[in-house]
């Protein structure tokens, strides 16, 4: 089961008071429900959100809902659950009802969700979409969630309003917002081990990438030292020098520090670069009066 569906399914288990499951519907109906001249009709592919439509309908608005089920006519799809309701004419389905109160906020945010929310694995990305046909009733969505802090944005895509969060901590704290509490702990901790992983590989990526500068120097160093013993012969540089370039012959992979710590007396890190400098000047010039 996907992380979206488990989220949904949590939703589905949180309940309010009456005027909260009136917001929730309501959310509910506008973003996947229809309205024609025998009422209203909502249909979702989730049982459980069926499920609760119907208790919601049933239990807080009195009326009566007819369920049907039937498959759906796409490939390897789910069934269709299907709602009836006589007109719901309390719920203002016909403009955008104003929804003053914290608690009936967070339920039209979860009635969104529920119908059109998707939510990506958090184990690849941060990110979160709610889907209408409506531009202003995606704004209105958005200017609720962004009321908790947040910073949802609108987007259309292919004839749909998206509004949408991107970022990991938002969507913790829009999860929170609903009432999603079990999958909030669950995502928090796959943050967590992602950070942590991320972390480790940028470290490992880094250290990777210096020793490997390392070893590029340590290379060009050996070879700066070999072509002034070709072409000058043994005691060209100086004692200073000499000794830098015993060292690094003799220890490859040795660090700028281990070698100054080799010498005696020890010299800096900053003062052995300053003699390997010299040394690859002094071949650079070498090479450049062979070549003529």
């Amino acid at each position: 089961m996907s992380f979206s569906s488990l989220v949904k399914n949590e939703l589905c288990g949180v309940y309010g008071a009456k005027h909260c499951a009136i917001a929730e519907i309501t959310a509910i109906i506008r973003t996947c429900g229809k309205i024609d001249d025998s009422g209203i009709k909502i249909q979702t592919e989730n049982a459980a959100i069926a499920k609760k439509c119907f208790c919601i309908i049933k239990q807080h608005l009195s009326i009566h809902g007819v369920v049907s089920i039937k498959n759906s006519r796409q490939f390897n799809r789910n069934r269709v659950y299907s709602i009836r309701t006589p007109h719901l004419k309390k719920l203002s389905l016909d403009g955008v009802g104003a929804i003053v109160q914290e608690c009936c906020k967070r339920a039209y945010i979860r009635g969104a969700f529920l119908a059109g929310g998707s939510l990506s694995d958090p184990e690849k990305a941060y990110h979160l979409e709610l889907v209408n046909t409506s531009k202003l009733k995606s704004e209105y969505l958005a200017g609720i969630i962004n009321s908790f802090g947040l910073r949802a944005k609108v987007i259309e895509r292919k004839g749909h309003y998206i509004v949408y969060l991107k970022e990991g901590e938002n969507i913790v704290d829009l999860l929170n917002v609903m009432g999603a509490h079990l999958s909030l702990m669950n995502l928090e901790n796959l943050r967590i081990v992602k950070d942590m992983r991320n972390n480790v590989n940028r470290q490992v990526n880094c250290e990777t990438a210096n020793l490997s500068k390392t070893v590029q120097a340590s290379i060009k160093q050996i070879n700066d030292i070999n072509t002034i013993a070709r072409i000058k012969g043994p005691g060209y540089l100086s004692d200073q020098l000499e000794a830098v370039a015993k060292i690094r012959l003799m220890h490859g992979e040795a660090s700028l520090k281990e070698i100054g710590a080799m010498l005696s007396p020890p010299v800096s890190k900053s003062g052995v670069n300053h003699r390997l400098r010299k040394i690859s000047e002094i071949a650079d010039n070498l090479r450049g009066l062979s070549k003529h």
